[in-house]
């Protein structure tokens, strides 16, 4: 409990002793008014300050300004017990709401402590000085002993540790990392020393762009806080002029003195303040975004994890998402050449790309590979590439490249389940390589969890050939598939599939990130799976998934459904008792304690339900 709330709880335990004891003693007239106002200003002097303020702002309709003129006048019409009452009742949702955005903003401070405090950097003498990591440059040379935070991304160029993720990716299994490895800012260094230069200032570190992201995900309101925001700004005034109304017209039309119905009025006010919408559903929005960044999974604001609940559709890149993206040469038919020489053909013609592909053939490749050898790198997007090796012209790449060479190349019969990267050397083939990728252990479980969370139809985009295409949907379980896609088709079938999805369904693409950033921003929902330390994959999407695992967007759903079902439970439970309660103030058969039950109570059992969010079970 911070020392803002042991005050209001010391104020509102003063003010109900001396409310006790002024109960018990026997009191008449002004003396009575004058004892019971000790505990109204100890309890309430902060509202009726604010309220003041509020005026002076021209803010009027606010609930401190309703609870200071209901207050007040219940004062000046001798109903010192009631009015006492409903600042000291209204004081206690206060302070429970205050505890429960507190716990709510430490569902997050893990996620926080991910910042590091100083980093140790390698001066040129080799003595190292402990210093900002906002201070360090790229290509400096830093040193991360055993319980320290990763300050800064970087290459590990000496050292072998062990790293735990878990504040980034929400697992516990640690990650090895040794001489040629990357690390990522926001880890824990948990056994051996590690030397690593940075290649990035700390601005644009992974751990800085988390922070960001999470720390600004509030200003991003889904519908159901806007509407509660437009709803607050019409339904306050509507109110005050309703219990102005309560207050003067009755008399003048039925006859009577004005008392009862002035108190009907305050009573109408101290019923009708909104703090139960206006609290609970942003805590319930916030208290969702916490609980599903300990699990790994950032969500970039509320109106996000309001999308994810109505999500119908689910699109699915392939390499990287559905499949592990760790591709290996598994067979080699050479038509010309021996096994050898058609690999380190095909290795050094795509020796400048960084596609998967490419670097699983130069790994297979059995001689070094010698970079002054290839010239007039030229790369044909969706069919492959093109260079000149040792002064031939060789091509690597599909039989879309092979026919518009003008080979006739029939496709392999015994290379399925794979991608077949065909070879030509100065105009003539030379042969194919088979390259496997293997499917992600759990993402066919992944995909029968979405189906079960209510998505209708689960599609998968690739450019990888047909046949390898439907081998995979077929083993996943998709609905539909769309094979040898360049990325601009990719994004001409997503346009596609959002004209026919039902207007009331979202669709959501799921990436890794990478290479996908266009299709990520055209869905209604961008998902960059596998995004550790993938600048591209927080910058484009709306929903990022540090960690492999496929399972997670499932997870993601049943989140932001179980928030969307807290808050519209508060909605119809807050709506409906107050309006009960409104008419039954105005006719006089609620009185203010119905009141203060209509408002606190109301409020107290709404900020209850909306903590639900908090606990880990989902």
């Amino acid at each position: 409990m911070t020392k803002r709330q042991k005050k209001n709880l010391y104020r509102i335990l003063i003010a109900a002793v001396l409310m006790a004891i002024l109960h018990f003693v026997p009191l008449e007239g002004a003396a009575k008014g004058v004892l019971y106002l000790i505990p109204y200003l100890v309890v309430g002097g902060d509202i009726l300050k604010k309220a003041v303020q509020g005026i002076g702002h021209g803010q009027l309709m606010d609930e401190n300004f309703l609870m200071a003129v209901a207050t007040v006048g219940a004062m000046i019409l001798g109903e010192y017990s009631e009015g006492v009452a409903v600042m000291l009742f209204y004081q206690v949702g206060e302070l429970f709401q205050s505890y429960a955005v507190g716990k709510s903003r430490q569902s997050i401070s893990a996620l926080m402590d991910i910042r590091p405090d100083s980093a140790n950097l390698e001066k040129e003498d080799g003595s190292l000085e402990e210093v900002d990591p906002e201070n360090v440059p790229v290509g400096g040379i830093i040193v991360i002993k055993p319980g320290e935070k990763v300050p800064l991304d970087g290459l590990v160029l000496e050292g072998e540790s062990f790293l735990d993720t878990s504040a980034l990716t929400g697992e516990s299994v640690p990650r090895r990392a040794s001489a040629g490895d990357e690390v990522i800012s926001g880890c824990i260094n948990q056994s051996g020393l590690l030397r690593v230069r940075t290649t990035k200032e700390f601005g644009e570190s992974t751990v800085a762009k988390i922070l960001d992201l999470v720390e600004n995900s509030s200003m991003k309101k889904a519908k159901a806080e806007n509407f509660i925001t437009r709803f607050a700004r019409w339904y306050t005034p509507a109110v005050c002029i309703g219990a102005l109304a309560l207050a003067i017209l009755p008399p003048l039309v039925l006859g009577g003195g004005f008392a009862t119905w002035v108190f009907r009025a305050l009573t109408f006010l101290v019923i009708s303040c909104p703090c139960a919408l206006v609290i609970s559903i942003p805590l319930s929005f916030f208290g969702g975004i916490g609980g599903a960044s300990r699990c790994g999974i950032l969500v970039k604001g509320a109106n996000y994890l309001e999308a994810l609940a109505s999500t119908g559709v689910v699109v699915f890149d392939k390499t990287g998402t559905l499949t592990r993206g760790v591709f290996q040469v598994s067979r080699v038919h050479p038509a010309q050449f021996t096994e050898e020489e058609l690999l380190e053909c095909a290795a050094l013609a795509e020796i400048y790309s960084s596609h998967p592909i490419s670097q699983s053939l130069r790994s297979a490749a059995k001689k070094p590979l010698d970079k002054s050898r290839v010239s007039q790198v030229q790369e044909l997007a969706g069919r492959g590439v093109t260079a000149l090796v040792d002064g031939r012209k060789v091509a690597a790449g599909n039989l879309k490249l092979m026919e518009e060479m003008g080979l006739q190349v029939s496709p392999c019969q015994e290379c399925q389940g794979g991608t077949v990267v065909y070879v030509a050397v100065e105009g003539v083939y030379a042969g194919h390589i088979l390259i496997s990728d293997e499917i992600k252990p759990g993402a066919k479980e992944a995909l029968a969890d979405l189906k079960a969370a209510g998505v209708k139809k689960t599609v998968m985009l690739t450019g990888d050939a047909r046949s390898v295409a439907d081998q995979v949907a077929a083993q996943l379980g998709l609905d539909e598939v769309h094979s040898e896609l360049l990325p601009a088709d990719k994004v001409e079938w997503v346009e596609k599939l959002l004209a026919q999805k039902p207007k009331d369904q979202k669709l959501a693409f799921v990436g890794d990130g990478i290479n996908d950033a266009p299709v990520l921003s055209r869905a209604d929902l961008g998902i960059a799976m596998g995004a550790l330390g993938s600048d591209a994959a927080i910058e484009a999407a709306d929903v990022v998934l540090m960690d492999d695992d496929p399972a997670k967007i499932a997870l993601a759903m049943r989140i932001s459904r179980k928030c969307r079902r807290i808050v519209h439970q508060n909605i119809v439970f807050a709506l409906a008792v107050k309006a009960a309660c409104l008419v039954l103030g105005a006719v006089g058969i609620a009185n203010m304690w119905a009141a203060i039950f209509a408002d606190v109570g109301v409020m107290v059992l709404a900020v209850l339900n909306a903590t639900r969010m908090l606990r880990k079970k989902v």
